[in-house]
């Protein structure tokens, strides 16, 4: 489960509408006929317009300054083993959806007219994702870049030639482009093993889900920011105690659990919220734990840690092994998929 918490923010300044956002969920409606249009959904509705979400997410930002956010964006991406437990896949995400928000609001440690948050505080809109396309950080489109390079420049070659511009056999540049398209290491069967490049749609079930938060609760008044750098403190103002915080580690280990138990998921350390905090904190106690899991789920484990980049034969196979610059080594290796579990503001 990847899940991400995003502020809305558009160039240098925060954009006063949630227009463009709203519209850019509408990305996979196009073309097609009104009965097989996904829409917008929240706690208590479904088949909610584009418009009236804008409409509402701009109507409730009362006094919020020009820099600040108007609503928060978080994007929950089920992996391909869970999105396999899910009996329909719309109905079963729009499910999960409204657990998950019951959780986002217990996670605020905050309180209006003197009681807890809950999710009838929280104003907010939901929608599906079918799809996916590679983007230009994607493991697949970096490593197909040289290639990708050589091709380019082959090509610009044969135009030249074309144009009288340079000398050269364009029969043979063409049989070095087919060669090089066939080498490139990351291929496409969807697309008749085509070389994967950015923007192109990614193979298999890509379901995830996109929520529009708005910072303000739902009576317009109080500020809810996930974005808090406060987990969970008090402060007084106006000669009151008031709470503050949102507490991030709980609400992604709610949103895992909840999964889990909504879906009778038997989760693997691997893919563990935990896992991800133990290799960041410490590594040692990530390895050791890895390698004192049963066979069968150890293997599970390894096969899900090698397809997310880190590389799976140098993983040391006894405790005596676990030596500091080896954990080090593979550490560096996936950092950039451990971000993933992280707030992104």
């Amino acid at each position: 489960m990847y899940i991400t918490i995003t502020a809305q923010k558009l160039g240098g300044d925060y954009s006063q509408s949630a227009a463009d956002f709203a519209e850019y969920l509408e990305k996979e409606n196009q073309g097609l006929e009104q009965e097989d249009v996904e829409h917008f959904f929240n706690q208590y509705g479904d088949e909610i317009q584009a418009k009236d979400v804008v409409k509402e997410i701009d109507g409730n930002t009362a006094k919020l300054k020009k820099k600040e956010p108007k609503f928060y964006s978080i994007t929950v991406s089920p992996s391909k083993h869970e999105l396999k437990k899910l009996q329909n896949n719309s109905e079963d995400l729009k499910k999960y959806t409204r657990a998950i928000m019951r959780d986002y609001a217990a996670s605020f440690n905050r309180e209006i007219n003197g009681k807890s948050i809950t999710v009838d505080d929280i104003k907010y809109f939901a929608k599906i994702e079918y799809q996916r396309t590679f983007k230009g950080t994607d493991k697949q489109v970096k490593e197909n870049q040289p290639f990708a390079t050589k091709i380019l420049q082959l090509k610009t070659d044969i135009r030249k030639i074309e144009q009288g511009q340079l000398d050269g056999n364009i029969k043979k540049m063409k049989s070095q482009i087919s060669k090089l398209e066939a080498e490139a290491p990351h291929q496409s069967r969807s697309f008749g093993r085509k070389r994967i490049v950015q923007g192109m749609k990614k193979a298999g079930n890509q379901s995830h889900i996109h929520i529009i938060v708005s910072r303000k609760d739902a009576s317009n008044s109080v500020s809810l920011s996930p974005g808090s750098k406060y987990k969970a403190s008090e402060v007084q103002m106006h000669g009151k105690i008031v709470k503050r915080g949102f507490d991030r580690d709980a609400f992604f280990t709610k949103a895992e659990s909840t999964f889990d138990k909504t879906f009778g998921y038997k989760r693997n350390y691997a893919e563990s919220y935990k896992s991800k905090k133990d290799f960041i904190k410490n590594p040692k106690l990530y390895f050791t734990t890895l390698l004192g899991l049963p066979a069968s789920d150890k293997a599970i484990a390894f096969n899900i840690i090698s397809k997310s980049g880190l590389p799976i034969l140098n993983i040391p196979t006894s405790q005596t092994q676990l030596a500091l610059k080896a954990i080090r080594t593979l550490k560096r290796g996936v950092d950039v998929a451990i971000k993933s579990g992280s707030i992104g503001i």
